[in-house]
């Protein structure tokens, strides 16, 4: 009985190990490093893009979508958002390949749309409507912000987190908030304060109408103007955030549009449809289509590399992540990350 019971208790924890530590045989995780959630076998994958090779496989949640590293590259996060109902985020420790606690968002459900700067998480809500910020020590939520918008999807920060930007895809709109000084009218006979008093910083929010479908969007490297692509029309549209207003729509004709994603020279533009399989590739001063890259059945995630001379394809039909050389604009190599891969992040360890 002792040594039946002892089997059992090693076995237990054989699978302990296999389901929140490292596999083992597990290759290091490499300084920089290419993250890819799997929807279909709930996991995250941590690729060597210097190889294209899994090094290693960690547990996710009942339904994984977005990921990011934290800034050092040590840790990712990966939204659950289950249909608006789910109010889970992953944390994985990326150099020690396990899953750490997750963090329970309460009543901020149908977590997606991830963003990290200065120590905190932002991420969208879609079932509250909301934009909310978590501190990373405490896996405390620290702010919230409604945007009365159905499904607020997308998510992205300024540099200076002075202006944040969030796609609304069933309202057919994209928030902008930015902060401004409070300015409240005086009451006659009011003296004017010192020279020294400092109006306190509020969000003023700016609905900018699109169409319904919009989902997918990124902001260009100098922040002057952002691009969203409409999954129903397959139109994108340009939005110049200083005039906060549409500039341009353009015909793309990428019906089923899912993601859209800058380069980081900011001279390229690129969308896929989950719809077609195709990947446009777009000359972002120009806006102008300069090529239509088929690389699968149905595309996902975008990523580009820190360097630009890659992109990465997450393509969700096909069960495998494309890999696109910049300079040729041509699919090189397919990566097996696990069954419908979805989000796409990079991680770079300081």
């Amino acid at each position: 009985m002792t040594n039946k019971f002892c089997l059992c208790l090693l076995g237990a924890l054989a699978c302990a190990l296999r389901v929140h530590g490292p596999a083992l045989g597990a290759e290091p995780t490499p300084q920089e490093a290419l993250l890819a959630t799997s929807k279909g076998q709930h996991t995250l994958a941590i690729v060597d893009p210097g190889t294209d090779r899994v090094v290693a496989k960690m547990p996710l949640g009942p339904d994984p979508h977005e990921v990011i590293a934290s800034e050092d590259g040590r840790t990712a996060y990966v939204s659950n958002m289950g249909f608006s109902s789910l109010h889970r985020i992953d944390v994985l420790d990326l150099r020690g390949q396990r899953a750490l606690e997750p963090i329970d968002t309460g009543p901020l459900t149908g977590v997606h749309g991830l963003a990290v700067s200065s120590g905190k998480l932002w991420f969208t809500a879609q079932g509250a409507m909301a934009i909310a910020r978590l501190d990373t020590a405490s896996r405390q939520v620290d702010w919230i912000m409604g945007t009365g918008q159905s499904w607020t999807h997308m998510l992205a920060l300024s540099p200076d987190l002075a202006h944040l930007y969030a796609t609304n895809v069933m309202s057919g709109s994209v928030s902008i908030f930015e902060l401004q000084p409070l300015s409240l009218p005086m009451r006659p006979g009011t003296p004017p304060s010192g020279g020294n008093a400092r109006a306190p910083l509020v969000w003023v929010h700016t609905l900018v109408p699109t169409e319904r479908g919009t989902e997918g969007f990124d902001l260009s490297p100098d922040g002057s103007q952002l691009w969203t692509a409409s999954s129903a029309s397959g139109r994108i549209y340009v939005i110049d955030t200083a005039a906060r207003k549409v500039a341009q729509i353009l015909d793309a004709n990428i019906v089923g549009a899912n993601r859209v994603k800058f380069t980081h020279d900011g001279l390229r533009v690129l969308v896929s449809s989950l719809r077609s399989g195709n990947v446009l590739v777009y000359d972002a001063r120009a806006r102008r289509q300069l090529k239509r890259l088929q690389v699968g059945s149905g595309c996902a995630g975008v990523l580009v590399a820190p360097d630009d001379a890659r992109a990465y394809v997450a393509c969700t039909s096909d069960n495998y992540v494309a890999v696109i050389d910049m300079g040729k604009l041509a699919s090189i190599d397919r990566i097996d990350v696990g069954p419908q891969p979805d989000g796409l992040a990079w991680a770079s360890a300081r």
